[in-house]
């Protein structure tokens, strides 16, 4: 059995921090919740310095609001700057850090940010471990009120292995508690990937998806030839390389369960 330990999360209400939060507590840890409706500010620094104090991991999967390269980038270098800052000054020992699988391919926007919370992270005094995601299903519904138009919605091209928020989550608990790399951290650690069971089409997924909402919407997929990017989303370059964790659920496992409903909660108010 595991020794109890005393594990931070940053962004422990959002997407994947709830679930983090959920399989920590179900482990017998003490988790340390950080959000700045809970009080704890990782941008301001607000209550950081207590809510670090004894605490031996850091979990971060804290983010932004704003898709803007600018101010993403602000956002987690800020950040990342301060829980090494605080975290080394309350005698942490390591943190593990959530990122996107491919982005070290793009140049712009969110994308470019999260290449940026990456270095910044890695190149603090706090051993670090990175662990890039696919595309969450919790996201599907955002992006599709992104792209709606009236009685059309307009979606991105794309080629991904999407994955359920709460198997990242899980993930992200047991490497925070994984007794190897506690015994020995360092930010050499390999960069880890995680993603769901198989390669889905982003048009067919939002397809399948205001379907089973029972949205009468019409998709239509879009790409622009001329943005590297949108090239990149076609071409696979966010899929998982071959030694990538693949777990489910599977997407119409996940529209079955309670995880689905608490998306359109987020997204829309209700069911």
């Amino acid at each position: 059995m595991q020794t109890p330990t005393k594990i931070a999360v940053a962004g422990a209400t959002g997407r994947v921090g709830r679930y983090v939060v959920e399989a920590l507590l179900a482990g017998g840890h003490e988790v340390v919740p950080i959000a700045r409706s809970l009080g704890v500010d990782v941008i301001t620094g607000d209550g950081l310095a207590d809510a670090l104090t004894g605490v031996a991991c850091v979990v971060d999967a804290a983010t932004g609001q704003s898709p803007d390269l600018t101010e993403a980038t602000e956002f987690f270098t800020t950040a990342a700057q301060n829980l090494h800052q605080v975290g080394q000054q309350a005698g942490v020992q390591r943190m593990i850090v959530v990122s996107i699988i491919g982005i070290d391919k793009f140049s712009g926007g969110y994308a470019a940010a999260k290449v940026a919370h990456e270095h910044a992270v890695l190149s603090g005094p706090i051993p670090t471990r990175i662990v890039r995601a696919s595309q969450f299903y919790e996201l599907i519904p955002q992006g599709l009120e992104w792209g709606r138009q009236g009685d059309v919605i307009y979606v991105s091209k794309m080629r991904s292995q999407p994955v359920a928020a709460r198997t990242v989550g899980q993930l992200l608990a047991a490497q925070a508690t994984d007794p190897a790399w506690a015994a020995a951290p360092s930010s050499d650690a390999p960069t880890l990937e995680i993603a769901g069971p198989q390669e889905e089409d982003s048009v067919e997924l939002a397809k399948r998806f205001v379907a089973r909402r029972g949205d009468d919407v019409r998709i239509e997929g879009v790409s622009d030839p001329n943005d590297p990017d949108s090239v990149l989303n076609q071409t696979g370059a966010l899929l998982p390389g071959p030694d990538a964790t693949l777990a489910g659920p599977t997407f119409e496992e996940w529209l079955d369960s309670a995880d689905y409903e608490t998306s359109l909660r987020t997204t829309y108010g209700s069911p």
